[in-house]
């Protein structure tokens, strides 16, 4: 598959992530009463059920990334060339934009518009490293024992980030940029963007130090290896 197809594949399925996280939040928000459980019950379903789709339709195309988090372990882990990291990531911060513009024209909001919701402490940077330290596992673990079944795991995994974090679970650096741009309760003030964007690589970092060294192949003893093979000296 060429860069100019797996570029586009990752900028709008970004964009349709994007406009599925701030489109559901906003109706939830909206349609919810004030009750906070059922808004973020039916916002971290539809994001994820969202993400599933998304993952099977873009998977063969792109990887389906989504996300500079999962580009960079990825490359690390030899599944991309490094040269194909920065077009990723600019195509889905590009792509993430867009995502929220089009939701934003789906509720009648301004194209773009600053956030205000403030996220940030250290709780927030904290559940950051450890949303986006267990999509890597998830995501890498899953790829290498049972790759049918990674996007169904990695749904899974984000509707119950959505609940056993205090940050929301972002879990992606250009998610998080682009809902700076977005004046409703999906977004996240551009001041604390540094905080969860640092926690994000940094678990990303860890999660991916951590899989290489889980799945790295185990040496054998040279004594078992002669017991098992005799005839080699």
């Amino acid at each position: 598959m060429t860069l100019a197809r797996r570029l586009a594949a990752e900028a709008l399925g970004t964009a349709l992530l994007l406009a599925v996280v701030v489109g559901s939040a906003t109706a939830a928000d909206r349609l919810a009463g004030g009750n906070a459980a059922i808004a973020l019950f039916a916002n971290s379903v539809a994001s994820a059920s969202g993400l599933l789709a998304l993952i099977l339709a873009f998977s063969t195309v792109s990887g389906a990334h989504f996300n500079p988090a999962v580009t960079l372990s990825e490359a690390w882990q030899g599944g991309m060339r490094w040269s194909d990291t920065l077009p990723y990531a600019a195509a889905q911060v590009c792509g993430a934009f867009a995502g929220v513009a089009a939701a934003h024209a789906m509720f009648g909001e301004p194209v773009f518009a600053a956030a205000v919701h403030a996220r940030t402490g250290a709780a927030q940077w904290w559940s950051e490293f450890v949303a986006t330290f267990g999509l890597i596992l998830v995501i890498s673990g899953c790829a290498r024992s049972r790759p049918a079944i990674t996007p169904f795991a990695v749904a899974a995994y984000i509707v119950s980030a959505y609940w056993f974090t205090a940050s929301g679970a972002f879990a992606n650096p250009a998610l998080t940029l682009a809902r700076t741009a977005t004046g409703t309760v999906a977004g996240i003030r551009l001041e604390d963007v540094t905080g969860y964007v640092a926690a994000q690589m940094l678990g990303a970092i860890a999660a991916t130090v951590l899989i290489t060294w889980l799945h790295s192949p185990a040496k054998i003893p040279a004594e078992m290896h002669r017991a098992s093979h005799p005839a080699n000296p």
